[in-house]
């Protein structure tokens, strides 16, 4: 195989610049490749702040000038797209719907998939570019038969490829991810991206929901879903506190439950289950968050889908570890068990399955299966 992050001979390359040092670094790459580049900034809210808040939250007219400052240090042509329409309703819509089902969605995943390789993918195809370029850290390699696959980043540390596992083989052959091959430190970005003269080279990254710039995912669902009063039960269907909405909750959590009285035993208590219909939210022990094995829906595949079963590593979270599965495809579903019980997965997230560096594809999980527990 060959690594083809930046495939040979010149192409036209829409660079998505944030506003942010990586994606800055990755459109100074591809010029410095002999790619001819055109850098774009995707304005995805309706009424953008001014400045960001912090070190949160992105798509700010401040990011957009910030972008614009780097495509002419790099003498590229630079827009300004609007897909704000598009965005607030496959991503922003999308995660109030999954939270008001009981479900925990991942934005960025929504995004990659429906807007930085979708809408905007199929614009630049259209405009005759070639390739879309983005600051994830990821690898696109071309195999002898000239498919393209989309491994991790050379750099665990920094592997963006769990967001990136929505993206089917028409996508891949026209992305480009320049930071994914080079064994470099964020600090080492930042350093570069000084040596080219990017002003950005100091901006801190941006963190948690891009928009959600404040953090406070609970208060921005219940401004949008409002009070729905219901009660926190334990495994024996016991009452024992209050809330003020089930979407302001999910699996795993064990701050902010507001339950009246400790348990009997005197330890943490964590969420269990989120039942939107009862508008209940069931919390207990943390070993009760066990899971051993899950069925996830609406798979999509890097490449061919795999046939029959087979033993595979798991990413469940973006910023989680690897545990090793053995999976099936079974009638449009896939159904997964793993070697060893994993901890506080929730219905919503995604799966994304390796076979070493490789995604082979993600899948969104629709329900966990629990060990059967002794006494129980």
């Amino acid at each position: 195989m060959t690594d083809s992050t930046v495939p040979p001979g010149r192409l036209r390359v829409l660079a998505a610049m944030s506003g942010g040092v990586d994606s800055a670094v990755a459109a100074a790459r591809a010029t410095e490749a002999g790619h001819e580049v055109t850098g774009v900034h995707l304005a995805l809210s309706a009424n953008p702040k001014s400045f960001r808040t912090g070190a949160r939250g992105c798509c700010t007219i401040e990011d957009s000038r910030d972008a614009r400052r780097a495509a002419d240090v790099l003498g590229i042509p630079f827009y300004v797209w609007d897909m704000a329409e598009r965005f607030r309703e496959d991503v922003v819509e999308d995660f109030v719907a999954e939270y008001e089902a009981g479900r925990t969605p991942n934005p960025c995943l929504r995004c990659n998939e429906k807007i930085k390789f979708a809408a905007l993918l199929d614009k630049a195809l259209a405009l005759g570019f070639d390739a879309v370029c983005t600051g994830h850290y990821a690898t696109v390699v071309t195999g002898e038969d000239g498919a393209r696959e989309l491994h991790r980043a050379s750099d665990m540390a920094k592997d963006q490829s769990y967001v990136l596992g929505v993206l089917d083989e028409r996508q891949l052959a026209h992305a480009m991810f320049p930071l994914g091959d080079t064994l470099t430190t964020k600090e080492e970005i930042r350093a570069e991206a000084e040596q080219r003269g990017l002003a950005v080279a100091k901006k801190p990254d941006s963190h948690d929901i891009c928009f959600i710039a404040d953090g406070d995912t609970q208060g921005f669902l219940a401004r949008r879903l409002g009070v729905a009063e219901g009660d926190i039960l334990d495994e024996d269907g016991n009452r024992v506190g209050g809330h003020e909405g089930a979407y302001g909750f999910t699996v795993g959590q064990r701050k902010g439950l507001r339950i009246g009285h400790p348990a009997a035993d005197g330890k943490p208590r964590y969420v269990l289950d989120i039942s939107p219909v009862e508008n209940t939210v069931t919390v207990g022990p943390r070993e009760a968050l066990d899971v051993v094995g899950l069925t996830a829906i609406s798979p999509r595949w890097c490449g061919t889908p795999p046939q029959g079963p087979g033993t595979y590593t798991a990413q469940l979270r973006a910023h989680g570890g690897e545990t090793t599965v053995t999976a099936e495809l079974v009638a449009e579903r896939l159904e997964v068990d793993f070697t060893e019980p994993v901890r506080g997965v929730a219905p919503g997230q995604a799966i994304v399955l390796y076979d070493g560096t490789r995604v082979v594809g993600s899948a969104t999980i629709a329900r966990t299966r629990r060990p059967e527990r002794v006494g129980g």
